[in-house]
């Protein structure tokens, strides 16, 4: 994890703010700088406050995650939100990606893989809890009487076999590992896949690949 990463937590409940602060503020290299209760509030905190790191509610009252995400975003495009959820709410994750986060979290995330997300997120990637990735799976793959949308893209095997991997959970390291390949390679594969399906990100790409049948869940 970088070195004093910079974390604020949106959220307009101030317990589960309080408890999450407090969990994060255990971990190596991580404080909690802010808080802020809806999104409006957030806007003013981070034209004060120097953030690297965004934990977004989505349903808040005043302003909520979608609109104040997109908002920052356009702002400070180098800012790295992830959205935090609970069950029933995974229909406005779409639009939670469309407007730019790394990733979503369930809220109930245990202390380990919220280390892991914050791990990898300071490291530039994504991270998606694993229910709330089967939503999209659930989503985007028809019934067998209905016609799923078919891709135009042409990937090779090896972008194929990347792919698959990254929608599995795999980091780059374990991906390199698992090829007997380079990181370095694992990144260039990632960015062409990235390319060629003109997402923004890994997000946008799993999403992509979920909705046009490129990778088995």
């Amino acid at each position: 994890m970088e070195t004093n990463l910079r974390v604020m937590i949106v959220d307009d409940h101030e317990i589960f703010r309080k408890g999450l602060a407090m969990v994060i503020n255990k971990a190596k290299n991580a404080k909690v700088v802010a808080e802020a209760g809806n999104g409006q509030e957030f806007l003013e905190v981070i034209e004060k406050e120097k953030v690297d790191l965004v934990f977004m509610d989505i349903e808040m009252p005043l302003m909520n995650g979608i609109e104040a995400t997109r908002t920052a975003m356009e702002k400070h495009p180098g800012l790295k939100i992830v959205a935090l959820s609970m069950f029933g709410e995974e229909e406005y994750l779409q639009q939670m990606v469309d407007a730019g986060v790394k990733g979503f979290l369930l809220k109930n995330i245990g202390k380990d893989d919220l280390y892991r997300a914050m791990q990898l997120i300071s490291e530039g990637k994504n991270y998606f809890s694993e229910e709330l990735l089967q939503f999209f799976t659930r989503k985007y793959i028809q019934p067998p009487k209905q016609q799923q949308e078919q891709s135009d893209v042409n990937l090779t095997k090896r972008e194929h076999e990347i792919l698959q991997l990254i929608a599995e959970g795999f980091t780059d390291g374990e991906i390199a590992d698992k090829l007997f390949i380079s990181q370095r390679t694992v990144n260039g594969h990632r960015a062409s896949l990235i390319a060629k399906t003109g997402s923004r990100n890994t997000v946008n790409l799993l999403t992509y690949a979920i909705k046009n049948g490129l990778v088995q869940m």
